[in-house]
């Protein structure tokens, strides 16, 4: 099955045209004609199969023909990632948190990073790509990177459950025996040079709870798969 994204698409729509990029992939690769059936998600939770009637490799029209409605997530995920010093690796977290399943994922620019710009159009794609992959029809929502102070700021009144994953010889409690199913979750995970003693301080202030991932030290993109992962598994 190959799924095609296209955000505009809603209930209401009936006609629905693609882009010259896409429309070349559906004519010269899939090797679509008029009359043939594909399948779009908007990535707001629909499901729309339309009907090429212009098949032209630079702008391709088709009709709605049906609409299902996917079940979201049964809980929600908020990952704070820090952007990592090779930026393939956190594109690969992109794609395999998209595919495992999370709701929402922020770049936090913390006092150890060592990457400050990120390319929010690039990890877009990541995700989308990730999104036709896995045949899901939500798309996470990624924000524009926020420093680390400002993130907790924004997050002080959270009501879902909060916890930060540091590399320090302190008292943690293990994630996976945190989790709860049906819950909401923010994770926050640092650089690669760990998060700095007062950003720790500050994020207990504010009611993030400190947690180790295993008895391994990972790497900033694994660490994140790992905890993606976990909250995954404890809502099967």
């Amino acid at each position: 099955m190959n799924l095609f994204f296209h955000p505009d698409i809603s209930s209401s729509t009936n006609e629905v045209f693609f882009g010259k990029e896409e429309s070349r992939h559906i004519i010269k690769v899939l090797r679509k004609q008029e009359g043939d059936v594909l399948d779009l998600t908007n990535g707001k939770g629909n499901f729309f199969k339309v009907q090429l009637s212009i098949a032209n490799p630079k702008k391709c029209l088709a009709t709605v023909i049906g609409i299902e409605t996917q079940e979201p997530l049964p809980y929600r995920l908020h990952l704070a990632v820090a952007p990592t010093k090779l930026n393939d690796r956190y594109e690969w977290f992109l794609e395999k948190a998209t595919e495992i399943g999370i709701s929402e994922i922020t770049p936090i620019i913390c006092d150890h990073s060592e990457r400050k710009i990120i390319k929010s159009e690039r990890y877009q794609k990541k995700i989308q790509s990730a999104l036709k992959q896995s045949l899901s029809a939500y798309l996470p929502i990624l924000n524009p990177a926020v420093s680390f102070k400002d993130f907790l700021k924004s997050h002080i009144s959270n009501t879902g459950y909060k916890y930060i994953a540091h590399c320090e010889e302190a008292k943690k409690r293990s994630l996976k025996n945190e989790l709860k199913p049906k819950q909401s979750v923010t994770i926050l995970i640092g650089p690669e040079g760990d998060f700095s003693p007062s950003e720790i301080a500050l994020a207990k202030e504010v009611g993030f709870e400190p947690v180790s991932l295993g008895k391994s030290r990972l790497r900033t993109e694994t660490a994140a798969i790992v905890a993606c992962h976990s909250v995954a598994f404890v809502n099967e």
